[in-house]
């Protein structure tokens, strides 16, 4: 009877070593299949706002969606802190696609930063989890970045809070996730 109890205990340890492997292996691979997406143009880009990006009236006047002329050059991400938009600059320097945000409480100064750490799903300050995490500055401890919730939400910053957490679209935030590797340029203006 010993020894069908460590046998069926040999059985398990095995079964659940190999969930844990295939469960690495699936993250690698998606990890990987993230940085190949990240060299090919995606249908999904454009120089047109995403989906659901409007004024509250439906529409997006072309003046708030239009890149800021002091936003540097090259291949950058550019945040406007007023509009509370982000543009995705192509080495031409032109926009491929640009989206609204949710900004957060801690903004950082206007200036050129670069993308200094990224992560693929983490749970944000405000205890949501957040993915395609693109962090790029530090304020008084604070730090900020993009991201977007995993739920789809963009929500209003709650000013009792200090929070770094800009948040897009699940579908930006990918795009965005794509186009700023570590080192990427994020010229931040007002």
């Amino acid at each position: 009877m010993a020894r069908s109890n460590g046998s069926s205990a040999g059985v398990i340890v095995a079964g659940l070593t190999a969930a844990a492997l295939a469960v690495v292996g699936f993250f690698a691979y998606q990890a990987s299949a993230a940085q190949d997406r990240a060299g090919k143009p995606s249908a999904t880009k454009s120089a047109e706002p995403s989906p659901g990006a409007s004024d509250g009236k439906n529409r997006t006047p072309a003046e708030d969606t239009a890149l800021p002329g002091d936003s540097g050059h090259g291949h950058r991400v550019v945040y406007a802190l007023k509009r509370q938009r982000v543009w995705l600059v192509g080495k031409n320097g032109k926009a491929t696609r640009t989206f609204e945000v949710s900004p957060s409480t801690v903004d950082p100064e206007p200036g050129a930063y670069k993308v200094t750490s990224r992560a693929s799903h983490v749970t944000g300050s405000d205890g949501v989890p957040v993915e395609n995490v693109v962090r790029f500055a530090d304020v008084d401890g604070v730090t900020v970045g993009f991201s977007a919730a995993l739920d789809g939400s963009t929500p209003e910053p709650d000013a009792s809070r200090r929070t770094g957490g800009i948040r897009e679209k699940r579908a930006d935030g990918e795009a965005l996730w794509l186009h700023a590797p570590i080192g990427t340029r994020v010229v931040v203006v007002r």
